[in-house]
């Protein structure tokens, strides 16, 4: 299912909200509304937490089926929210904060900013249970913010290269290609929120943009 919407007038979807196979994590003051279009777009458990005090859940963690990272100044009290849903979840411990925006992450695979410590690196790879890599994307070091990956596909920045995508569907084990949201956004990671049963981009999103997107993810279904 593919979905347009903005989420409180903002279609940078992927700031606000973060998903996986089984668990979306959004800001507190989402409407229900919107939990109810995420739940039925993607399939999913809502949990509303802020992140770091922040609403910005999106940018601040990044997860899989076997668990989430999130920032290192997320309170105690936010980790249990989301251990309260069986979710194993942890701080990275590195200044990068932005955990949504420097990494990229399915069920088979996680590329992260070149400069993430290997402490961090470490970490993922053990609460994410996937085969880390450093890297970029399109000369791009924010690799969640550049592109966004299921376990059906991976939507990734139009300036990536051949050799990129081919390395990104290595690692991802699943196809790649490129495309962009919004009419024109290039920042396909901050500007959308998916798994392999939905999609959700900005109501700005085009006709071409979407038939892109829906071939990137593996969708046969319709948009509305």
């Amino acid at each position: 299912m593919i979905r347009r919407i903005n989420v409180g007038g903002s279609p940078n979807l992927g700031v606000s909200i973060s998903a996986t196979e089984k668990i979306a994590i959004t800001p507190p003051n989402i409407l229900d509304s919107m939990v109810d279009l995420i739940t039925e777009c993607l399939d999913v458990e809502v949990i509303k937490t802020p992140i770091s005090g922040s609403n910005l859940t999106g940018a601040l963690t990044c997860g899989n089926s076997n668990g989430f990272v999130v920032s290192k100044y997320t309170f105690d009290n936010e980790l249990e929210k989301i251990r309260e849903y069986g979710i194993e979840v942890e701080r990275i411990p590195d200044k990068l904060t932005a955990v949504g925006n420097i990494l990229l992450a399915n069920d088979s695979g996680a590329l992260v900013h070149p400069l993430i410590s290997d402490k961090s690196v470490e970490l993922i790879s053990d609460v994410l249970d996937v085969e880390v890599q450093r890297g970029s994307i399109a000369n791009y070091k924010i690799t969640g913010s550049v592109a966004n990956a299921t376990n059906k596909g991976v939507l990734v920045h139009p300036a990536a290269s051949e050799d990129e995508l081919k390395a990104i569907e290595e690692l991802f084990k699943t196809p790649a290609d490129v495309g962009t949201v919004n009419n024109g956004t290039q920042l396909v990671g901050s500007c959308s929120v998916a798994n392999s049963k939905g999609v959700m981009v900005g109501l700005n999103t085009t006709g071409p943009e979407l038939a892109r997107i829906e071939e990137a993810f593996g969708f046969l279904e319709g948009y509305l």
